[in-house]
């Protein structure tokens, strides 16, 4: 199965969201190239946000590029096999933090953000990934920085997606 048909079961299969999810679907239906970046009507991007329920926390990246506390992810690339591998590798690279798990039952949320031409906007499949005892997290070249922030303090911080991202995962746990 190619990361495009996994991506169109994926969201087959999530029942939230229901005209965001038939935008990707459509996204995907029209372009056969919508999983990838160099795909100029937008691309799918995988994320997940690393939680550490036992301390009541979550680990944000200031992103380099675009100077926003943003949970981890990004473009998906030729050697994922599936969104959740794609948003797991995403998550590993840029916490630095190995042996993640994505909480079971699939993405969490969809976000359609605009982006700069020429790709125009990200759909964004999102996930969240429960760390293991004990992680250390370590700061990746796509960062500026990497902080632990609780619950709370996200809507503070980030924007409103991301405080939506928190709020949804919690209500899984």
């Amino acid at each position: 199965m190619s990361l495009h048909e996994n991506a169109v079961l994926v969201l087959k299969e999530y029942e939230d969201q229901p005209e965001l999810r038939g935008l990707y679907l459509d996204h995907l239906a029209a372009h056969p190239d919508g999983m990838w970046k160099p795909c100029e009507a937008g691309h799918v991007t995988a994320s997940a946000l690393v939680i550490d329920p036992a301390q009541g926390r979550v680990l944000l990246t200031l992103h380099r590029k675009l100077r926003m506390w943003l949970q981890m992810g990004g473009h998906c690339e030729p050697g994922d096999t599936t969104l959740e591998a794609a948003a797991l590798r995403e998550a590993t690279e840029e916490s630095g933090i190995a042996g993640l798990t994505l909480l079971p039952a699939g993405p969490v949320r969809l976000d359609r953000h605009p982006i700069p031409a020429p790709c125009n906007w990200h759909l964004d499949v999102q996930y969240a990934a429960l760390v293991p005892d004990g992680a250390v997290e370590a700061i990746s070249d796509e960062s500026l920085d990497l902080r632990w922030f609780p619950y709370a303090e996200v809507a503070d911080v980030a924007d409103e997606s991301v405080a939506r991202l928190v709020q949804r995962t919690l209500a899984r746990l």
